[in-house]
């Protein structure tokens, strides 16, 4: 048990494919960027933000931004990591990432595959999962459409906005025992709430402050 980890992210990834409409090339790609969600933690370790899928070992890396845009007729709107992705825990789970690309280009195909959006991971020893993963469409004209976790969507209209959440890995351990300084330090860094921080981790921040009040702190925490 001290040596294994939480629970990863689960796959839920999309491939598109289309003619670039200046070029007049086809292209295919995988939304790397998009799926690559965060490792679970481990006995003494907080997880890997935003690494490549468990059966990569961790090792897929992500598309250059620059090139992506060359390659392909997409604009990335959006690319970052996903505030309280992490799983709770003594230990944090990785990091998940939102990302938002505005697609150009008419008729291009999508393939979703994975059952991130269905099944979530989970947590060890008192630490919890992350989020579902999601994949969400907004055409131009103003219609929705979440696709399934094996689906074909056909005929993408340009500048529809393809939207993704790859959820983080699961935590380890009971949060509420999760040192309070990398609590403050997660929230000085934007990536964990302090909603979160209060009712998960039982950290509690004065008023419009990161200072740590550490008298609440401790009676939430029932030290």
């Amino acid at each position: 048990p001290n040596r294994v980890t939480a629970g990863w992210n689960h796959l839920l990834c999309s491939l598109f494919t289309g003619k670039h409409p200046i070029t007049g090339e086809k292209y295919v790609d995988i939304c790397f960027m998009g799926l690559k969600g965060g490792s679970g933690a481990l006995k003494g370790d907080d997880g890997y933000d935003h690494i490549g899928m468990i059966d990569a070992s961790g090792g897929l890396l992500d598309q250059d931004y620059e090139m992506y845009e060359q390659q392909t007729p997409h604009q990335i709107l959006k690319h970052e990591f996903l505030k309280d992705s992490g799983g709770v825990g003594k230990w944090r789970g990785g990091l998940g990432v939102e990302t938002i690309i505005k697609m150009g280009g008419d008729n291009a195909t999508m393939v979703v595959f994975g059952d991130g959006n269905v099944e979530s991971n989970y947590g060890l020893f008192g630490g919890k999962g992350s989020v579902l993963n999601s994949i969400k469409l907004e055409y131009p004209d103003g219609k929705h459409l979440t696709p399934l976790s094996k689906d074909l969507i056909e005929g993408i209209s340009d500048g529809t906005v393809y939207k993704q959440i790859a959820g983080g890995g699961g935590g380890y351990g009971n949060p509420k025992e999760r040192d309070v300084n990398s609590v403050q330090q997660d929230v000085q860094n934007e990536i964990v709430t302090k909603a979160q921080a209060a009712k998960e981790y039982g950290v509690i921040f004065k008023n419009n402050s990161f200072d740590i009040d550490n008298v609440e702190t401790k009676k939430n925490r029932n030290i």
